[in-house]
């Protein structure tokens, strides 16, 4: 079938999805085959949940003119993807970045939508699949489309780039995350940069931090909308910025203080303003979204419980937030002077692994009024190099001994890499 008429089907249906779970009537089922399942397996059951259409690859299972056959349906979705969002033709911002995409997308969502319609990535649906869906969630009355892209090898940010053509692009940063699959720092860079690429030979346009040096070398060549603290030739100024706990950044004479806690927050209010900015919302608006938005999902939440302060910030990690969470931690002014640390193992790093699980738990080996607890494999195969701090190789084990500690009038940090599950914790104090 070609992406035309698979297209005049799209039209007939009420939304799509990849889930049989999450079928509803009329929907478009798309039929997609993983390491361990096989979709068209489950043609007719999405057909007797209500779907109008079913799109499979496999002529076996082909059992109604409801089943429309592709030659493979992956690729399928994501042609179906870019011709939607040709026929649109609406202006489509993408971001990625080491760390707070997610926060990032929402904060320029909340801004925009104060004046415009918007659509955007719903949670992380950021990869070759989510990035095809979000683009099918926009419709005729979509102003402005928002599309996050996660990836950790090379050439996965140039292919969504090529899915979703963006008109702005923007990078939050470059940082340690992904190394094993990007090949080292240089390769998440390199990786990251496949959207300036893009934007490049596309004359497109880029939001940048020029406080950072690498993109600001980086897109010298671009055509560009800029935001700094410390260069003040920019777009837009940022005057000032703090953190104790909420986040405050100061623009236009005009204070914005969140609900963000960290300071590596400030990075992703100010591109939301400046965003917010380019596209002509007032300072008012930008001020009355990013005021409201509250966080969610573990993401930089601020949490009371049981007499006790909590920061979660257990939806991911990597060396560079981790580092920037615990360093916003230990400039926090609290009541108590005395501070709980409870931070899980960093997934994806490769061959360095080691040394960078090394780095954090030496940097914290003089640090006084800290309690500090190392959850997983990778921080408990340090636990012979600092005698007095807490280690421990699973997080039932940490459990088992941190139940009894029963903390009061704390300030406690939860940080690590989603496969831990660190909120877990919350359970127990």
């Amino acid at each position: 079938m070609e992406t035309k008429d698979l297209y005049n089907c799209f039209l007939e249906c009420s939304g799509i999805t990849t889930d049989t779970r999450k079928i509803t009537r009329n929907s478009l089922f798309f039929a997609l085959k993983g390491d361990n399942f096989d979709a068209n397996t489950f043609a007719d059951e999405a057909i007797n949940k209500g779907a109008r259409y079913v799109v499979i690859d496999n002529a076996e299972y082909k059992t109604s003119d409801k089943m429309l056959l592709v030659k493979d349906s992956l690729k399928a979705l994501q042609d179906l993807a870019r011709h939607h969002r040709r026929e649109l033709g609406l202006p489509v911002i993408a971001l990625t970045g080491s760390n707070g995409k997610t926060t990032t997308k929402e904060l320029i969502n909340v801004v925009l939508s104060k004046v415009y319609t918007t659509t955007a990535t719903i949670g992380n649906l950021n990869n070759h699949i989510g990035v095809p869906l979000t683009l099918l969630s926009f419709t005729k009355d979509t102003e402005i489309g928002i599309v996050e892209m996660g990836a950790n090898h090379q050439q996965e940010i140039a292919f969504l780039c090529s899915i979703a053509e963006p008109n702005f692009g923007y990078i939050t940063n470059f940082g340690k995350a992904h190394l094993e699959g990007f090949g080292g720092f240089e390769g998440v860079i390199k990786g990251k940069s496949e959207l300036y690429n893009y934007l490049i030979e596309n004359t497109k346009t880029a939001f940048v931090n020029l406080d950072d040096p690498i993109q600001k070398e980086k897109t010298a060549s671009l055509s560009r909308y800029t935001f700094a603290v410390d260069d003040y030739n920019c777009d837009v100024r940022i005057e000032a910025v703090s953190a104790n706990p909420m986040v405050a950044v100061k623009y236009n004479s005009l204070t914005i203080t969140s609900h963000l806690i960290g300071i590596y927050n400030a990075t992703n209010i100010s591109a939301a303003i400046t965003i917010g900015h380019h596209f002509k919302v007032s300072d008012t608006l930008i001020k009355d979204a990013i005021e409201d938005y509250i966080p969610t999902n573990n993401r930089s939440q601020l949490l009371e419980k049981n007499s006790n302060k909590i920061i979660l910030d257990a939806y991911n990690a990597n060396p560079s937030s981790m580092k920037a969470a615990i360093t916003n931690f230990l400039q926090l002014n609290t009541e108590s002077s005395y501070k709980i640390a409870v931070l899980g193992d960093m997934f994806e790093l490769g061959n360095e692994s080691s040394e960078e699980h090394l780095k954090i738990v030496e940097s914290l080996s003089n640090v006084e009024d800290l309690e500090i607890y190392f959850v997983g494999k990778d921080f408990y195969s340090h636990k012979n190099d600092i005698a007095y701090l807490h280690f421990y190789e699973s997080y039932d084990s940490f459990k088992e001994n941190f139940i009894r500690v029963h903390p009061q009038n704390k300030t406690i940090l939860i940080k690590g890499s989603r496969g831990m599950a660190l909120e877990r914790t919350l359970d127990l104090i």
